[in-house]
């Protein structure tokens, strides 16, 4: 039997590279109409009196007088509205939909809405915190003494827009006695929960009689995007839906995705350690704090991750975490590729170098001093119980980037005021920075068991053709392909006699969001279960329906309400290895290269996931050193691909990445996750590999040459 990793076409290859796939904007339905969202133009305040102009035959207007069930987006927090109702919380708030067959006309229509406002002082600064969490680990009792040194370094990041090719986007018609939903998500369950909330039909009405319907159509790319957002989008749909009985699409324009959607999280990280003057860590303090935007949304979520990430690639045996979201009068945040852990992992790596320099030690040897070992407790005191392969897969990265050589040079560079002949160009300074890294693969602690509670169904008709019913999404990272071959692979028939299709909620059992790294470590797995019982039960030409639920492994022991305990079954690992260029006229920083060991399991196809590794990494390092996104007076400024530089191939330079294998027991064929890991390297690697270059150190993120300039100028 071949090696399952051993690479294949990926099925939608050619209908995407042609240009012929259908994503929602492509889609016309039959006496379809458009819909446009009309938005709040103050910042925070109260609506006083809204004045609709006539309008003429067969345009509509939508807005939360219409909504039979409850006026909120159906997340965790019942806090964000569907259509504003009298209170603004931030600019661009949505009050209506305007519907209609013109967009001309649609927007002559929305000229004439005229809303009085009074308005009120708005918030931008952390002070309004809605949710805390904290936890300890150890016996965190140290304090600074004469033996003791207090280090502190705090860092800082800012918004990170997701950029996909396709902007959000949905299309809601009413089939059948249902109201429908056809757009691009990555959650079809999540959406069909909001839908049924906003129209007041109970879950028990809705399983006897099913009224909301979900399909996702191809997605143009998601990174996190369009897991919670959809649902906002789909819900106002469905009320317009609902009411008006016809076929609606709501698409958005690249500004109005760019301006109103969500992004990553800002925020503000202050570490501190107590250490002694031969470097031995006795105790590490974090402090977590995000800005969530108006509403809390998934900012919950996202603080966990960020604070369970406290000691990255670590161990510290003392440790006292903290963390908390505030509210802002400013866009909402959300999901985002690996939500929260890229924050708290460039902080870490950032702290630990600084440590050192502080110490005046060699960071390589205090940082694989504190390094995880199998077996070593997790910042929760949970356990890493797999193999810890982080030594073998630092020295390859090392060797293949010639790492220790090029640091050792850049420094001595530095100390001679760069003039040492044949190490650089004269009119640049160069850097080389190194990111170990990790990411723990699926929902936090109970989230599978308690509340995902994952269902997975092989349908296998009478000529054996097999049809896998899950509710994944392929978003690009190309399930479509690894899951049917994962199937075929322990069948032992042909790729074609698989069939997965896009999720329709009618069909498709409610097998999990499509997020935190879990598609195939955990559906993957529940696929490959189901496989084996459908092999070990196959019936030739008959119809056959296997199916398999989630059963957390006995050993993940987790406590909900004091964050304690194994917060992940398992976790991925990695080392990015960033040589940059920083010109000394402007401080332009150019890529020179990047080196990159992966330990994700077992690749269940390589190639598949090289692409998910070099894509990951790039994204990663355009967060550390490219893409500025801020807010002026809550309004967003960067609101187009021209105004939000994101890397292209200009900005790229020769990517050497390898696989490691160290498969995973529970994944199927050892997989592991691997999505989100990917990214979370990039922004401290690209910002160390800048810190050696210029000699200064960095506190934020993006390293922009305004900030270069700044740190340069400024001793």
């Amino acid at each position: 039997m071949k090696d399952i990793s051993i690479s294949i076409n990926k099925v939608d290859n050619i209908s995407k590279i042609s240009g012929k796939e259908a994503y929602v904007g492509d889609i016309k339905l039959p006496d379809m109409y458009h819909a446009k969202t009309f938005r709040a133009n103050i910042i925070k305040g109260t609506i006083k009196k809204i004045t609709y102009p006539n309008l003429p035959k067969d345009y509509y207007i939508v807005d939360a007088s219409d909504i039979p069930g409850k006026n909120f987006v159906k997340i965790i927090f019942d806090d964000m509205p569907v259509f504003v109702e009298n209170k603004v919380s931030y600019y661009g708030e949505p009050i209506c939909l305007v519907i209609g067959k013109d967009k001309t006309e649609i927007l002559k229509i929305m000229d004439g809405i005229s809303v009085t406002y009074e308005e009120d002082t708005p918030e931008f600064e952390y002070k309004d915190a809605v949710i805390h969490y904290d936890f300890n680990k150890g016996d965190p009792k140290y304090k600074e003494s004469d033996d003791l040194k207090l280090i502190e370094g705090t860092y800082d990041m800012g918004y990170q827009e997701h950029v996909y090719i396709e902007p959000q986007g949905m299309i809601g018609y009413f089939e059948n006695n249902k109201v429908s939903m056809l757009g691009a998500m990555q959650c079809p369950y999540y959406i069909k929960n909001a839908v049924l909330s906003i129209l007041g039909i109970e879950p028990e009405e809705e399983e006897k009689n099913s009224k909301v319907k979900v399909k996702q159509a191809p997605v143009g790319g998601a990174f996190g995007g369009k897991e919670e957002f959809p649902s906002l989008l789909a819900c106002q749909l469905a009320v317009a839906v609902n009411k008006l009985k016809i076929p609606i699409s709501l698409i958005y324009e690249r500004t109005e995705d760019m301006e109103f959607s969500t992004k990553r999280h800002p925020a503000t990280i202050e570490l501190k350690t107590l250490v002694t003057k031969e470097g031995d860590i006795k105790q590490v303090m974090a402090k977590v704090s995000i800005d969530g935007g108006a509403y809390k949304g998934l900012s919950g979520v996202v603080l966990q991750r960020a604070m369970l990430a406290a000691s990255g690639a670590y161990a510290f045996d003392n440790m006292i975490v903290t963390g908390d979201v505030f509210r802002t009068n400013t866009v909402p945040t959300g999901a985002f590729r690996g939500f929260g852990a890229p924050q708290m992992i460039f902080s870490v790596e950032m702290f630990i170098q600084h440590i050192a320099k502080t110490l005046s030690i060699n960071p390589l040897k205090l940082r694989k001093k504190y390094l995880v070992k199998q077996g070593d407790t997790t910042s929760t005191s949970g356990t890493f119980r797999d193999t810890v392969i982080m030594p073998d897969m630092i020295k390859k990265a090392m060797d293949i980037s010639n790492y220790e050589s090029k640091t050792t040079k850049y420094e001595k560079l530095i100390n001679a005021g760069n003039s040492v002949k044949g190490y650089s160009k004269d009119d640049v300074y160069r850097g080389v920075g190194m990111s170990w890294f990790l990411h723990g693969c699926g929902f936090t602690g109970s989230g599978e068991q308690k509340h995902i509670k994952a269902v997975v169904r092989l349908a296998k008709d009478a000529n054996n053709q097999v049809t896998i019913l899950i509710a994944s999404v392929d978003m690009g990272q190309g399930i479509k392909t690894t899951m049917r071959k994962l199937v075929a692979h322990e069948l032992e028939i042909p790729f074609e006699q698989v069939t997965l299709d896009d999720p329709d909620t009618d069909y498709v059992p409610d097998s999990g969001p499509t997020v935190a790294s879990r598609t195939m470590m955990i559906v993957g797995g529940l696929v490959l279960e189901a496989t084996k019982k459908l092999k070990k039960q196959w019936k030739d030409n008959e119809e056959q329906l296997i199916e398999t639920n989630y059963k957390q492994p006995d050993y993940v022991k987790w406590d909900d309400e004091t964050l304690i305990g194994d917060a992940y079954p398992a976790y991925s690992w990695g080392v990015n290895i960033v040589e940059v260029e920083v010109s000394k006229v402007t401080y332009q920083v150019n890529l020179v290269g990047t080196w990159s060991v992966y330990d994700i399991g077992k690749a269940i196809d390589e190639r598949i996931i090289m692409g998910q590794c070099d894509g990951g990494l790039l994204q990663g390092i355009g967060y550390g050193m490219l893409e500025v996104m801020n807010h002026k007076d809550g309004k967003i400024q960067q609101k187009s691909v021209t105004d939000y530089i994101i890397p292209t191939a200009k900005d790229s330079a020769k990517m050497e990445t390898h696989l490691m294998n160290n498969p995973f027991a529970l994944g199927p064929y050892g997989a592991k996750g691997a999505g989100e890991l990917t990214l979370i390297g990039g922004a401290p690697a690209v910002a160390l590999a800048i810190e050696n270059a210029i000699g200064k150190n960095v506190y934020k993120i993006p390293v922009t040459p305004e900030y270069i300039m700044e740190l340069m100028n400024n001793e």
